[in-house]
Parts: structure tokens; sequence; C-alpha cells
């Protein structure tokens, strides 16, 4: 979303006329009714507050000059922070490593230069020359739910909201924590709203939660009171953690008018990122267990020891060593509705000998047909479904049952089914 900075002086005219003062990076401009993005997702290192007073032959000489001299400051700023010493570095090598440039506050004169300027450099560039490798000790990804309550209506991601924004805009390339900020398109507005802020039950967090890869839910909430239209804005914001809105931090910050909300808002996500920070410092800020994927049971699974012996081994043809042989016998039987269908299937599984019955041919107000695996010889399957009380008719594998007294279809006995019927 950066574009680059170090322009040549004939084409800072054509730059003046896209940006304002007040806190803002050059950029390129977004559509108005685009939903809230990040504004840097590359996690720069940013130095903020650089002072530069510089003159020039022009404006825009003055100006580009100004830059330089905050991005050689800056570089000088964050080379201690990160324990390199303040050492500097050439212009060229500054060009490479700096990303953006944050324009806080400025003053133009015809050939003078006074602003108050923030400069991003690239965590990978920078942290390898500092020998940090662009890495920092960071918490688990946190989903953040920027919740907004404004004329009493509560707001996430249902449309877009000045506090949305405002995390977009907020650059977290200096945060432990490790956001994830979502863009507020597709699903969002359905699944990340005010009603989900207030559900406590981890099993649709869950599901949310590995939707969008994250470990933990943070909810930054602002309550917006306007003392009249266009006057003083008060803000009470308040930091909350996980899906019991634990209560991390709480403040309120105020500004004089409307057209200060921005700053006011901007304000309090740094102020909210610092509450976070210093949470996950103090163990305050730890993952629910109860939030992680928890897994379906699985079946312990049983290793048997078999003989030494070939014929054990699957697809041997050798004579079973143990037991009768397995027989898939086809019975067919009446079905005058569903429930006849899993009561005699669940019939036949009472058959001792009966590994499977599963019906593969289905008439209901007919006949059907059930596949069962039955250890034994089938004549013996016959000799049990008698015991228990059916008519069985047919011999070997296709056999035709009814209970006790039915009627066959028609209301005429029912033909026996040769040996060779494949029903």
């Amino acid at each position: 979303m950066f574009v680059r900075r170090f322009l040549r002086p004939s084409h800072l005219a054509l730059t003046l006329a896209l940006i304002a003062t007040g806190g803002m990076v050059i950029a390129q401009a977004d559509a108005p009714d685009q939903p809230m993005t990040a504004a840097d997702g590359s996690g720069s290192f940013e130095v903020s507050g650089i002072q530069v007073d510089v003159t020039g032959k022009t404006a825009d000489a003055a100006r580009y000059a100004g830059w330089k001299v905050a991005q050689r400051k800056g570089w000088a700023m964050l080379s201690k922070r990160l324990g390199g010493g303040g050492g500097t570095l050439s212009d060229g090598t500054l060009d490479s490593m700096v990303s953006g440039i944050v324009i806080e506050d400025e003053q133009i004169g015809p050939n003078r230069y006074v602003a108050r300027l923030g400069v991003l450099f690239s965590r990978a560039r920078a942290g390898g020359l500092l020998g940090v490798g662009g890495q920092a000790l960071r918490s688990p990804p946190m989903l953040v739910l920027p919740l907004q309550w404004s004329g009493g209506t509560g707001q996430v991601f249902e449309r877009k909201t000045d506090w949305q924004e405002a995390w977009g805009r907020f650059r977290t390339g200096n945060s432990a924590v490790d956001y994830i900020r979502p863009a507020g398109t597709g699903p969002d507005a359905m699944l990340l709203n005010v009603g989900q802020v207030g559900r406590p039950g981890r099993g649709w967090w869950r599901t949310i939660l590995d939707q969008y890869g994250a470990s933990d839910i943070l909810v930054p909430v602002v309550r917006l009171y306007r003392q009249w239209p266009g006057g003083p804005v008060v803000g009470v914001f308040e930091a909350r953690h996980g899906p019991d809105n634990h209560l991390i931090a709480k403040f309120s910050l105020r500004v004089g008018s409307g057209d200060g909300l921005d700053a006011l808002l901007d304000a309090g996500v740094k102020r909210i990122d610092e509450a976070y920070q210093s949470a996950l410092q103090s163990g305050l800020l730890q993952t629910d267990s109860s939030l992680a994927y928890v897994p379906p049971p699985v079946a312990p699974t049983v290793i048997e020891d078999l003989p030494d012996d070939e014929t054990t081994l699957p697809g041997a043809t050798g004579p079973t060593p143990t037991g009768e042989a397995r027989s898939i016998v086809s019975i067919q039987f009446d079905t005058p509705g569903a429930g006849a269908v899993s009561a005699t299937e669940a019939a036949m599984r009472t058959i001792p000998g009966v590994r499977s019955a599963l019906t593969s041919s289905l008439a209901l107000g007919g006949v059907s047909v059930m596949r069962v695996g039955y250890d034994g010889d089938p004549a013996a399957l016959h000799a049990a479904l008698e015991s228990r009380g059916w008519q069985v008719q047919g011999v070997g594998t296709t056999l035709r049952i009814r209970r006790g007294g039915q009627p066959s279809q028609g209301g005429t006995p029912a033909p026996t089914p040769a040996e060779n019927a494949t029903g």
C-alpha cells in the first residue's frame, strides 16, 4: 500500500497535491466505501516523533531534505532501541530499508520545512542488519474484534465504523501482540458481530478461530459520547480478552470537537495495545485452553499376533485355521414401511454368527433384499431363523423369510427362489 517516498523534486508537486497534514502516511488513497484493511501488514519497525527543521531552495527541496534527515535520525533511534549502538548508514542504504514516511505534523514555507515525522523501516532488512533477524517475541495469534458503541448501538463488522478504521491504521510492527485483523468483507459481518462478542460458548468460538487461524480473542471496546453535534467527544476505552470478556484495562480520552475523532481513536488504539503488551509480559494474556481444538475420541486399535502360517495372511487361499468359513447370504423380506427395514436388520444382528446385515435392495411396500455376513454354513442360519419364529423358504445362500402367520405378497405363497438367484 505504501508508495516510494523518495521522489525527484520535479515529482514532489504531484505528491503534495495528494497529501495533507495531521498524522497521515504517504500512500495511495482508498475508495471511500472500501472495507477496513490493515494499513501496514508488513510488521515494519516504526520510529515516531522525529523533529526536523531544514531549509532549501524551494519548498519541495526543503521537504525532500527533511525526509532525508528524518530517516537518518530514525535509524539512529531504532538502532539504539534494538541494541545496535546508534550507528549511521549511507542515504542509499537507508533508501532501501525505509518503507514509508508518516507525517504527524508539518509546516511548509517557501524555503523552509518544519515537521514532526515518523519513519517505517522494513523489518526483514533492518532486523538483519542489526542482528535481530527481524524476529521478536510475540504472543500467539489473536483475533481482533473492535467493538464500537455509539448512540446506544453496538457494531463490530455489521458495517464500517470509525473504530474499525482506527485499528486498520494501526501499525503492529512494534507490538509484541500478534494481531489478526479481519478485513470486514465476506462472512465477517455474519460471524463477527455484537451477538458473538457476548456469546461465551466455546464450540462456536473454536470454529471461528479455526476459520481465521487464531488462538484467542481480543475485544477492544470504545463507547463514544458526543456532548453536542460537532462539539467535544469523550471516548471510554476498554481492553478485553477472551470469550468471557475479561477486563484488562479501562481509560477515557476527550477531544474538543468532532474533527478530532480520528486522533482520539488512534490514541485509544495505541493505549489499548500498550495494555495488551503489559498483560502479555505479566502473564495475564494467556491463551484460553478451552478454545483449543479437541479431536473426537478414536476407538483403540486392536493388534493381534498371528501364527507364522502364510494361510493366515490377507488374500491367502488355504483353509481357514479356525471356525467355519464366512458366508454371504441374500435374504428377501417384506418391507411394508421404513420401520420394517431397521427392525429386520436389528433382528438379524442378534443371531449368533451374524457379522453384518445390510439392506442392498430397498422396495418399500414390497420385498427388499438384505446381504447378511454369517460365520458358518447357511443351513445353520436357516435353522437359527426358524428357531426365532421366522418362516424360511429357500436353500443355500438365498433365503426368503416371513414372520409366522404373515401372508405372502399378493395373498398367495411366494415361490421358493432358486439357489442361483441373484436377489
